[in-house]
C-alpha cells in the first residue's frame, strides 16, 4: 500500500505559478479528487504526483509498506489514464494487453479473456486499436489501470468519451477493483469522484499576486 507526502509543492511554467505551497498527506488506500476550472492545473498536479513532471519547488515523497521509494521507481507502483496519453494504435487489443502486462502484473487470476469481458471488448481482440471508437479506447485505458496489480491509480477525466452506461461501468470498476488502492481523480464532474472523501481544489493553491 502506497503513501504519498507533498511538502510545499509548487509548479511554475515560465512566469506563471500553476500551484504553490501545497502540502498534503495521502494515506494508503485513500480516495482523492483534484478539482478546479478547465486549465487551472489539475493535470499538472497529477503528473507531478506521478513523477512525470518535476516540481519547481518543494518535494513529493513516496513510501510502500513503510519503505521509501525514489521518484524514478514510482512508475512500478502506479497506472494512469488521461486524455493526453495515447494508446499504441498499431497494436491489436490482444497485442496491447500482452505488451502492457510485460511491465505490470495483472490482478490475481485475471486472464486476458476475463479482462476483455470486463471491458465489453471480447469480440474485438484481433482488431487494431486504431479502429476502436473513442468510448472503446476509454474503456481500454481504464481497464489497463484497474486490472494492473498496483497500489496507486491516477485518473484524469476518467469518463471522457463515455455515455451514462459507461459512467456506471466505470464506477463499478472502482467498487470492484479500487477498494484497496489509492485513487486520485482529476475532474470537474462530481459523478466521477462520488467515492472520494478528500477534495483538493487546485484554485486554493494559486499564487496570489500582491497589489
Amino acid at each position: 500500500m502506497i503513501e504519498i507526502k507533498l511538502e510545499n509543492a509548487a509548479k511554475r511554467f515560465q512566469y506563471e505559478w500553476i500551484f504553490r505551497s501545497l502540502s498534503l498527506h495521502i494515506p494508503a488506500a485513500s480516495k482523492w479528487a483534484i478539482t478546479g476550472s478547465n486549465g487551472s492545473g489539475k493535470s499538472t498536479l497529477i503528473k507531478s504526483i506521478a513523477a512525470l513532471n518535476p516540481l519547481t519547488e518543494g518535494s513529493v515523497a513516496y513510501s510502500f509498506e513503510n519503505q521509501s521509494i525514489s521518484a524514478d521507481q514510482i512508475y512500478k507502483q502506479l497506472t494512469i489514464s488521461a486524455p493526453y496519453l495515447e494508446l499504441p494504435e498499431e497494436f491489436s487489443l490482444i497485442e496491447l494487453l500482452k505488451f502492457h502486462f510485460k511491465f505490470k502484473r495483472p490482478l490475481p487470476d485475471f486472464s486476458f479473456g476475463k479482462m476483455m469481458q470486463e471491458m465489453y471488448l471480447e469480440d474485438h481482440q484481433n482488431k487494431a486499436i486504431s479502429q476502436f471508437s473513442s468510448g472503446m479506447k476509454q474503456r481500454l485505458k481504464l481497464g489497463l489501470c484497474f486490472f494492473s496489480d498496483v497500489s496507486l491509480i491516477l485518473l484524469d477525466e476518467p469518463t471522457s468519451n463515455l455515455d451514462e452506461k459507461g459512467l456506471h461501468w466505470y464506477l463499478s470498476l472502482v467498487e470492484k477493483y479500487g477498494t484497496n488502492k489509492t485513487l486520485i481523480v482529476c475532474s470537474n464532474d462530481p459523478r466521477e469522484y462520488i467515492f472520494c472523501n478528500n477534495i483538493i481544489n487546485i484554485e486554493d493553491y494559486k499564487h496570489k499576486q500582491s497589489l
